[in-house]
């Protein structure tokens, strides 16, 4: 770690010793959540993209997005190594045969990595199998990538997640058990949520091995359950110095090996009635990494488990 925090960009050049982007993929998919399997309507924040927003057309195969993705990246950052991201919705929903078609599709020559976006309750020993083997053919890293968003499981039950910690920490145990990366979506402007619910939400992502985490303010989508809670005053938001300083512990409680991919995030505006207080992305994070390099804080340096490693190990 280099700076105040351990980018995802710089693990990936510690893994690939070059710069690597993502290549998104849009399959017609949709979430247990929204067709009754467990819930209808979706998480109160999920819009009807299902989190995606600069994807291309799912009626196009995984070679075509694959193929249209990585010639635009190629041409604008001259890059050479990839990630395939199944992004949108569950993409693990659905039959196993069909998901064993989609990711035997991502075997390129210039894919490293597959990460799948899914839900807890979506995770299969079957599907988990077929990736163990698949990345010893093929050499190709996989990740795993679970919306946890808060370890209040109160709050769980008002975002409608259809799914609650315990599910969370059984997937990650499966997933564990096969050795992938996992990477976790964080909430941390949660109106229900303080910062003890931060702190925890990163202890419990230590002790789940987690390996890389997203982390959200609260953008509200236009037409989400959400929308309407917010112009009927149902909910009041967190200030953005109350997310900054969310941010920063929960920075400081989680593993400094941990990658984080952001510290705040984004959608177009547009689809949007709020996001991250009418200020730019960039200007929210980089007030958060002035904060840490003016007070000396840094990833990690609350993290209790690091203690509880070197107890152990010196037992042994």
């Amino acid at each position: 770690m280099t700076g105040v925090y351990y980018k995802v960009s710089d693990y990936y050049k510690d893994t690939y010793k070059e710069k690597v982007y993502k290549l998104p993929i849009k399959l017609p998919l949709t979430c247990p959540n929204r067709d009754g399997a467990c819930g209808f309507g979706g998480c109160i924040y999920c819009s009807e993209t299902g989190g995606s927003y600069e994807n291309l057309d799912s009626s196009l195969s995984v070679e075509e997005q694959l193929s249209k993705n990585r010639d635009y990246i190629t041409n604008r950052y001259k890059a050479k190594k990839f990630i395939a991201y199944f992004q949108n919705f569950s993409n693990t929903y659905m039959s196993l045969n069909d998901f064993k078609s989609y990711i035997k599709a991502c075997d390129k020559d210039y894919i490293v990595g597959v990460s799948i976006a899914t839900r807890s309750d979506c995770i299969t020993e079957d599907k988990l199998k077929f990736l163990y083997d698949w990345k010893n053919i093929t050499g190709i890293d996989i990740t795993i990538e679970l919306g946890l968003q808060t370890a209040n499981y109160k709050t769980l039950k008002i975002l409608n997640r259809g799914e609650s910690l315990a599910d969370f920490i059984l997937a990650c145990n499966l997933i564990n058990k096969y050795d992938f990366r996992i990477s976790t979506h964080v909430i941390l402007a949660l109106p229900w949520d303080d910062i003890n619910d931060t702190i925890e939400t990163a202890r419990i992502l230590n002790a789940l091995n987690v390996k890389e985490v997203k982390i959200h303010s609260l953008f509200i989508a236009k037409n989400t359950k959400l929308a309407q809670m917010y112009n009927t005053g149902q909910i009041v938001l967190k200030t953005k110095e109350e997310y900054q300083k969310n941010v920063v512990e929960f920075l400081r409680h989680i593993d400094s090996r941990c990658a984080i991919a952001r510290l705040v995030g984004r959608a177009p505006e547009e689809d949007t009635i709020f996001c991250n207080w009418d200020r730019s992305w960039w200007l929210i994070r980089d007030e958060i990494v002035s904060f840490m390099e003016e007070n000396s804080i840094k990833q990690g340096d609350k993290n209790k488990q690091i203690i509880y490693e070197k107890i152990k190990g010196d037992k042994l």
